[in-house]
């Protein structure tokens, strides 16, 4: 497989916890979304929206990213992202839901360039907008995890699901932005713990080829 992707984006973040998660290995292609090689011709043959992540494997370009995973769990089902119990089911893509949809798509790329270029706002707006969207969602989140006693180190249960894959890119976006977490203790404690599986360890932006040598850990 081959995996269009740049180390800072979350969606693409979000697909290298996954295929880590299930044991898939493949080849990394940068795509610099500064340098907007995600809008040249050649990409957009790709993804005609000009947009990472993007998967090759051995059919057509599969791409966004909530696609790509489930596309993932039903071909690889091992180990599952999902509960067997539907409603268990329905919590955990509830939970993935509130980054994926209503925190993660009004923070993109191209939305806070948007605010940088049309709107002319500062950096100080453009982190205060973030900051804003993400604290919203994850006061609702943290009151979720909070209120499922059944709970066992991570999102749902005793193993990593579709709502950890989400939430823990979501996380380093948090404090890429500044954002004050000291409010949501289940977050954090879910974060430190995925951290220790070399799935997420391994996935994070920091010790990706394109990133910058100083943020890559020694």
């Amino acid at each position: 497989m081959q995996l269009y992707n740049f180390f800072r984006s979350g969606t693409s973040h979000r697909l290298r916890i996954a295929l880590n998660l299930k044991q898939i290995e493949y080849e990394y292609i940068a795509v610099d979304l500064r340098r907007e090689q995600h809008l040249d011709a050649a990409f957009k043959t790709l993804n005609p929206q000009g947009l990472v992540p993007v998967l090759i494997a051995n059919e057509d370009p599969l791409i966004q990213s909530p696609a790509i995973i489930e596309w993932l769990e039903e071909r690889y089902p091992e180990p599952p992202l999902l509960p067997a119990d539907a409603a268990a089911r329905a919590r955990v893509r509830a939970l993935a839901a509130i980054v994926g949809c209503d925190i993660h798509p009004i923070n993109n790329r191209r939305i806070l360039e948007y605010l940088r270029k049309q709107l002319g706002c500062d950096e100080a707006a453009v982190e205060a907008w973030c900051r804003k969207w993400i604290t919203d969602g994850f006061d609702a989140l943290e009151t979720l995890l909070a209120s499922d006693k059944s709970r066992r180190g991570f999102c749902h249960g005793d193993a990593p699901t579709l709502a950890d894959v989400y939430l823990v890119p979501q996380v380093e976006s948090a404090r890429r932005f500044n954002t004050d977490l000291s409010a949501y203790p289940n977050i954090v404690a879910i974060d430190r713990k995925c951290s220790e599986l070399d799935a997420f360890r391994l996935a994070a932006p920091g010790l990706q080829p394109d990133a910058p040598q100083s943020t890559k850990a020694t």
